[in-house]
């Protein structure tokens, strides 16, 4: 069976998570956030029938957001995937309210980015697929940074994958957001959603967004100011915070808290190395050792930290000392109190081991 092109990032093993894309759009939609993502969750990104990579034939004239999630479902069928996270900008936000108002046993948690419950007038969406059956996709891709962007940001990627899309497929997917209305279902939604709202976004304003939070009970709106249409394009890390904090659930996130202890340049250094054979370990030291144990708050983070200097001077590990010494210091550590550890290392450690760990930690604060 013919099935949705995709793209998959993290771990096998790790909580699936599926990116929907908007009208016009590919799976480039989500190039600032999904690899973050995928520190946490196996990302699965998805292109709409005839876009991207996705075959045109996959869908036809008087093709409904339903069927749309339908081909969602097949995707993941294909994958082994049973039960998964969400998240979709626009017409992907629509698929995903259906999927959860129609097949809740399958949707863990749910993000709608940028998107609506209802997309205004339907013969609006009637005329512009005409239009584009009649005149192609550049009738409407002109106009596309108008809809999509404020007027100081611009992705020629995205605007590139508008004007190549397939006009039929543009054209039946413009069809089935004109007979969408699932106003009438929110409130059997069950999945804890997450509501992101662009404060500069015409075509789905953030009223759009907050008639969404009135409606599902458990729910979360987030507006971010200037960002438009597109706001995981124009402003992905406000846009990844709030993703990063839902699907990690009301713990704390292990990628926050591994960033906050570690630091931002460490752990992007850390991520641009990811590789295919790296990416399950990356994945286990994020979720058990910064999400589970870092994350718990029977010891304070500079008790952690002191934990974490006497284990690695007592264990050999000079190398990891460096940047344990240095998340010492964020945690609140002085150099007095990481001088103290390593002292009373060397009485039930050993002098040499707290030798080398000093000569270590002295590099560091010399910094």
């Amino acid at each position: 069976m013919t099935t949705l092109h995709h793209s998959a990032e993290g771990s096998p093993s790790a909580p699936p998570l599926l990116l929907g894309p908007s009208l016009g759009t590919s799976t480039a939609l989500w190039d600032g956030v999904a690899p973050e993502l995928s520190a946490t969750h196996r990302v699965i990104r998805f292109d709409l029938p005839g876009h991207g990579r996705s075959p045109a034939s996959l869908v036809s004239s008087g093709a409904t957001i339903g069927d749309l999630a339908s081909l969602v479902l097949a995707l993941a069928d294909s994958l082994g995937i049973e039960r998964f996270s969400y998240a979709g900008v626009s017409i992907g936000g629509a698929i995903g309210l259906h999927l959860a108002a129609h097949h809740p046993e399958r949707v863990e948690r749910l993000a709608v980015l940028c998107s609506s419950a209802h997309f205004g007038d339907p013969q609006r969406w009637r005329d512009r697929a005409e239009l584009v059956r009649r005149e192609g996709l550049e009738s409407v891709a002109k106009s596309a940074p108008e809809r999509w962007f404020t007027p100081d940001f611009a992705s020629e990627r995205l605007l590139t994958d508008h004007r190549s899309a397939d006009p039929g497929a543009y054209a039946a997917c413009c069809a089935a957001l004109a007979t969408f209305d699932i106003r009438d279902r929110l409130a059997s939604i069950t999945a804890p959603t997450l509501l992101v709202a662009g404060r500069e976004d015409p075509a789905t304003p953030p009223v759009h967004l907050r008639e969404l939070a009135d409606a599902i009970g458990d729910s979360t709106l987030v507006e971010i100011p200037n960002t438009s249409h597109l706001a995981v394009a124009e402003t992905p890390l406000p846009v990844l915070a709030a993703l990063r904090s839902h699907f990690n659930g009301p713990a704390e996130s292990g990628m926050t808290v591994r960033r906050e202890v570690l630091g931002d340049a460490h752990v992007d250094g850390a991520q641009q190395r990811q590789n295919a054979f790296t990416a399950r370990y990356q994945d286990f030291i994020t979720r058990y050792a910064w999400g589970e144990i870092w994350t718990d708050d029977t010891l304070s983070r500079r008790e952690h930290s002191m934990v974490t200097l006497t284990a690695l001077v007592a264990g050999g590990h000079v190398d990891e000392l460096a940047m344990h010494v240095r998340a010492a210091r964020r945690n609140g550590l002085t150099a007095r109190e990481i001088g103290a550890v390593l002292l009373q290392c060397a009485v039930y450690v050993g002098v040499p081991a707290a030798n080398a760990a000093f000569g270590v930690a002295q590099r560091v604060l010399d910094e």
